[in-house]
């Protein structure tokens, strides 16, 4: 009883404003940009590549983080860590994603990279609070079944082994980057609500008005939070 009650009030430290941290717009992030890279020159892997490349560039950072607050707050709760995870990323993607770091034709595609780049950052930190490993390869399969990109693990593994084969860019960069847009808009128009907005939006600027349906939703990005919370706490918590 009394554990218990000392987590409670480990969390409510936790949840206090001043605990949870701003973080930088994540187009600002090199690791981000390098993976935009990738995505335009095998933009059907779009989603694929994006979750290897946050896999191996947020998950030590992720698992960092869950080590620092354990070690400054022992009697946190994994739950705790999770609403804290959640309030950050929640915030962020609320903001839109951030600013695309990009500009020109690409600014769009970044965007668009930015918001599931956020989501990516979500997923990985409510996985680390709950005592998952965030940058064990089994983590990009969970990622884009979180995200409704794929309907299962076994269709996720599938896509990812091809997109770690990808090799040799084609078409010209401008078509690779709108089926880029497109293949990451697709995830993001369903956790939206469904295509109704974007085709609308892309009547006023094709490919790329996306962003009105899918940066900045922050309900989206609570109800993955939830979805990913159920999935990694365990069964005996729940």
């Amino acid at each position: 009883m009394k554990k218990a009650t000392a987590a409670k009030k480990t969390d409510a430290v936790l949840e206090r404003p001043s605990e949870i941290r701003q973080v930088a717009p994540p187009t600002r992030t090199p690791e981000l940009r390098a993976a935009l890279a990738r995505v335009v020159e095998h933009p059907g892997f779009a989603p694929e590549l994006l979750a290897l490349a946050a896999v191996e560039a947020v998950g030590p950072r992720a698992r960092e983080w869950a080590d620092r607050l354990r070690s400054a707050y022992p009697d946190a709760s994994p739950d705790g860590l999770a609403r804290l995870a959640t309030r950050r990323f929640v915030r962020q993607a609320g903001a839109g994603g951030a600013t695309a770091a990009l500009a020109g034709a690409f600014a769009p595609l970044a965007e668009l990279a930015a918001v599931l780049w956020t989501q990516a950052n979500l997923v990985l930190h409510l996985a680390a609070a709950y005592g998952r490993d965030p940058a064990h390869p089994d983590r990009a399969a969970e990622l884009l079944v979180l995200t409704q990109v794929h309907p299962d693990a076994e269709s996720a593994r599938t896509a990812l082994a091809a997109a770690r084969a990808a090799d040799g860019p084609g078409d010209e960069p401008w078509s690779r980057a709108v089926e880029a847009a497109w293949r990451l808009a697709a995830p993001l128009a369903a956790q939206a609500g469904g295509w109704l907005v974007l085709r609308l939006a892309s009547r006023v600027l094709p490919g790329a008005a996306v962003l009105a349906a899918a940066a900045g939703d922050s309900a989206a990005a609570a109800r993955l939070a939830a979805r990913a919370v159920s999935s990694y706490r365990p069964p005996r918590s729940r």
